[in-house]
């Protein structure tokens, strides 16, 4: 007797088709829908809410609450002008590698458990060190996303530091991490879960381009040595969240290397743009890192949930994950077929996380990658030279990478700026046409924006301006 949950060949293709359709139709109307649909929770959730169903409702009507409901009642990071956060828009690459990941539902523990998945993940990681310039002898592996890769990082360096850390726990001086004052919080709680203490996490203060002070970096080791503590990790910032900032990679890895500490790159955000030939030499030295992190999900516009660990020595990362259990023996096999991604990573269970990058990658090629990257860092500082001249606007940093940080400032306006650019935020988030986030740069509220779509033009910088100029005066009244 066959399974209700099976569906026949002729069910699969036109649910498939329906599925497609639905997709189709919201990339051919992105750019003319709001990017912040005029909702609320109680409205989705009257539209969502039914009782646990009994029986099957059919694909087309199940699915049409996906068209219906699910896609209208999102925000769109796929629009041109969504600028909010540092947020894939996907492509359709991706969508299509999503759909046939699920397809095969494969559990990429191990070589033995899912023996392509696991050979296509190892060609993806060689594929990504390449972008960035890392060691072709380096390992890694792709987890869930940017923070989940510094903890990765953190990990090891706590590993290469104290050795008996992880079975003895703490004992002995503290351990210190040094970051930048710009430095994702991601560190700072990979510190705590650690056991290393929050306390224990250093911020340097930074630059006038908001670059971590090396000088500064390194007198603070010298002083908590003297004070007893053990430095152990510097983390250096390939671009930050709020404002792109990218630090002097190759001094803070002499600074690591004089003081024989790990060294690991936050590139989470920002080390794809090495990707662009106008940006790359800012990433010089990042070869040098022990551990990098990195997010696909980012700048190589995958779905999301696509991060990446680079470790420069393998055995760092086994001297952090590895374990052995007889229910995960690998019996009968050795050497490349014996492998296990949890000797790398703190994951067990892991989706095919490569496909959907491998094939977008396969299909598109890296030269449509570095162009698109290239086009998103002409955005954002075609947006500056348009913000410099004028005498109604003011940029808060300065354009390193793709984000923008600004804040409208009328002439003659003698108000708090502060809580005036905040009333346009929601202004502006409200309207639709243009979405930005929020940072606080040097004490000031700053209307923040990341260019990471392949769909952004020169134009829709323009248009945010008018945008952000209209919520300005109906703000103002």
């Amino acid at each position: 007797m066959s399974s209700d949950l099976e569906m026949s060949a002729e069910q699969f293709r036109a649910a498939a088709v329906h599925a497609a359709a639905i997709v189709e139709r919201y990339y051919a109307e992105l750019a003319s829908s709001p990017v912040m649909p005029a909702t609320s929770a109680r409205d989705i959730r009257e539209l969502l809410y039914e009782p646990l169903p009994e029986a099957g409702a059919g694909p087309e009507a199940a699915l049409a609450t996906i068209r219906d409901v699910v896609y209208p009642l999102s925000r769109h990071n796929a629009h041109p002008r969504f600028f909010g956060y540092v947020a894939s828009p996907g492509t359709g690459a991706a969508a299509i590698g999503d759909f046939l990941a699920a397809g095969l539902n494969a559990n990429v523990t191990a070589w033995r458990s899912a023996p392509a998945a696991a050979e296509m993940e190892h060609l993806v990681i060689d594929w990504l060190k390449t972008m960035i310039g890392y060691e072709a002898s380096a390992a890694g592996l792709l987890v869930s996303g940017g923070s989940m890769a510094n903890f990765c990082g953190l990990a090891a360096a706590r590993t290469a530091a104290d050795p008996e850390f992880a079975r003895t726990g703490a004992g002995g001086a503290p351990l210190r991490v040094y970051v930048s004052e710009e430095t994702h919080f991601s560190i700072q709680k990979a510190a705590g879960l650690l056991g290393i203490g929050t306390s224990n996490v250093q911020a340097i203060p930074t630059d006038a381009s908001l670059r971590v002070d090396v000088a500064e970096l390194e007198r603070r080791i010298e002083t908590d040595r003297k004070a007893g503590f053990r430095p152990m990790c510097v983390v250096a910032n390939a671009g930050t969240v709020n404002t792109g900032a990218v630090d002097p990679i190759a001094d803070v890895a002499g600074v690591a290397e004089r003081n024989r500490m790990w060294l690991h790159v936050d590139g989470a955000y920002g080390a794809f743009a090495a990707l662009a030939p106008s940006a790359r030499g800012l990433f010089t030295g990042i070869e040098r890192a022990d551990s990098v992190s990195l997010d696909p999900h980012k700048w190589l516009y995958s779905s999301m949930g696509c991060g990446c660990v680079l470790y420069r020595d393998p055995s760092s990362a086994t001297a952090a994950f590895a374990h052995q259990a007889e229910y995960t023996r690998p019996v009968g096999l050795s050497r490349d077929e014996a492998f296990a991604f949890w000797d790398f990573g703190p994951e067990l269970s892991r989706p095919f996380r490569a496909l959907p990058l491998w094939l977008a990658i396969k299909l598109h090629g890296v030269r449509a990658f570095s162009a698109a990257i290239e086009n998103n860092l002409a955005c954002a500082r075609h947006f500056e030279a348009l913000v410099k001249p004028s005498d109604d606007f003011e940029m808060l940093a300065p354009v390193s990478l793709s984000i923008f940080c600004f804040r409208f400032r009328p002439p003659g306006y003698s108000g708090d700026l502060d809580a005036l650019n905040e009333r346009i935020l929601v202004e502006l988030q409200r309207a639709g046409s243009s979405y930005v986030s929020n940072a606080r740069i040097r004490g000031k509220f700053a209307l923040r924006g990341c260019v990471l779509n392949h769909r952004t033009t020169l134009r829709d910088m323009e248009r945010l301006l008018d945008d952000v100029r209209n919520a300005a005066s109906i703000t103002l009244g």
